[in-house]
């Protein structure tokens, strides 16, 4: 096992892979931007340094800086989390030429996962059920109205390279895809510098359904069941689950199948996320694969008891995952609620800014995994998330219990965040009933719009 790792990240992650490390008795060294000097990832990690300016570009997308981090304090490993450089293939190759431990997949394996179009046609050649659509990145506007014609309106436009909503318009017929294209490719170029997009065949009202995945070096391949990622606003998750309530065990098996199907045919290593479109009828189509650790992993560690943290650095030192398929049991309901600094009445508003007051909510079957205190200064730099609130029940109604509870608890000012979402959603009979999909969030706020 190593002695001593880099995170390269901030925030909540930074602090749940310091947690670990410490109780697997390894050291740690934190990066940080100027903007985050007085961040808690800061503050418990053995060992600190400044790589740049409060820019992501200058500091934790700055690879030059964090190598030599690295290497001035001769650390064995790093650990990416998850946005920054967790999919960067060419961060991965970096390490791998400086001899220090990339804590994730190969870059040949994030490389081609990366590449949406490469993955679903992959995925495909494996014996998955890929969503209708382009086998290559469209190239011009009568192109793109020959796809959407042999596979029909809807359509939703796609980043190749993409991720988080960005580079992506849903489109209902010739005007609007045309006049979306040059968008979503302006934008696809401008978040991940890349223009390709593609185009699918967009379903109604899906299932956002995803697999947990791990795998070693030595074959060992498992699936860790389902998370329901269905609430979502501007394709952006804000509230998960595990299990999803219409997942039972037959669909679960077949979910669980496709994953690992999918996995062993690029011979993947590490923690890894396979995600699928459910459909009314229970059909499922592979849409994407996540070659990190997820904001949303916490959900899968309380009904399945393991540490994902864990597992991906025993995998990344080289030890052979130790569990079989038929030891893995999903017990219970969790659900986690992402709190941003958004103001929520104010059409999600971020809200930088300094918290005065601070008070986390805590009792049986609750879990905060954040990084801010009573004087943190939330900087408008980053992602606005400033907390995940997990509970964790017997069944779904007693998670939702808990967390309806825990919502009531959490105080935070002066700062506006997402907790009045999250309790109105707690009381939403349709939520309560788990008839959800990809568009509840949309509708639901059309709803509140014309009370």
């Amino acid at each position: 096992m190593f002695s001593k790792i880099l995170i390269a990240n901030r925030g909540e992650i930074a602090l749940r892979i310091i947690r670990t490390c410490r109780e697997m008795g390894i050291r740690t060294v934190a990066v940080f931007s100027e903007a985050d000097r007085s961040s808690l990832h800061v503050r418990f990690a053995d060992e600190a340094i400044c790589i740049g300016t409060a820019a992501s570009a200058n500091s934790y997308l700055n690879i030059p800086a964090i190598i030599s981090a690295a290497e001035i304090t001769d650390v064995e490993a790093i650990h990416p989390g998850y946005g920054f450089l967790a999919e960067n293939p060419h961060f991965a190759e970096i390490c791998e030429s400086c001899k220090i431990t990339f804590i994730g997949p190969t870059p040949e394996n994030i490389r081609l996962m990366g590449d949406k179009m490469a993955a679903r046609s992959t995925m495909q050649k494996a014996g998955l059920t890929i969503i209708p659509g382009s086998r290559e990145a469209i190239k011009n506007k009568e192109e793109a109205l020959r796809v959407a014609k042999s596979i029909g309106y809807p359509v939703i436009i796609k980043a190749a390279a993409g991720g988080g909503g960005k580079g992506m318009r849903i489109c209902h017929n010739d005007l609007t895809l045309i006049s979306s294209l040059m968008t979503a490719r302006s934008e696809a170029e401008a978040n991940f510098g890349n223009s390709s997009v593609y185009i699918e065949k967009y379903i109604d009202k899906p299932r956002h359904i995803e697999i947990q995945v791990l795998a070693d070096k030595y074959g060992h391949f498992l699936h860790l069941g389902e998370r329901d990622c269905s609430i979502q606003r501007r394709h952006q998750k804000l509230l998960e689950e595990s299990p999803s309530v219409v997942v039972d065990e037959k669909l679960r098996r077949r979910l669980g199948e496709a994953a690992l199907k999918g996995i062993k045919s690029v011979d993947y290593v590490s923690a890894g996320t396979v995600e699928f479109l459910l459909d009314a009828k229970s059909n499922f189509y592979f849409m994407e694969m996540n070659t990190r650790i997820q904001v949303e992993h916490p959900v899968t560690e309380m009904v399945t008891g393991l540490d994902l943290i864990r597992e991906q650095l025993r995998i990344a030192a080289g030890d052979k995952i130790k569990l079989k398929q038929e030891d893995i049991k999903l017990r219970g309901a969790a659900i986690e609620c992402r709190i941003n600094a958004e103001d929520y009445e104010n059409n999600f508003m971020p809200c930088p800014g300094k918290i005065d007051m601070l008070v986390l909510p805590g009792g049986p079957g609750v879990r905060v995994d954040s990084h801010i205190y009573p004087g943190y200064e939330i900087s408008p730099y980053y992602d606005s998330l400033v907390a995940k609130l997990i509970t964790y029940g017997r069944n779904r109604h007693e998670a939702i219990r808990k967390m309806s509870r825990a919502l009531h608890e959490f105080h935070i000012s002066p700062i506006k965040t997402t907790v009045p979402f999250h309790l109105r959603l707690m009381e939403n009979p349709l939520f309560l009933k788990g008839d959800i999909s990809t568009h509840f969030v949309q509708e639901m706020l059309k709803d509140e719009q014309k009370i």
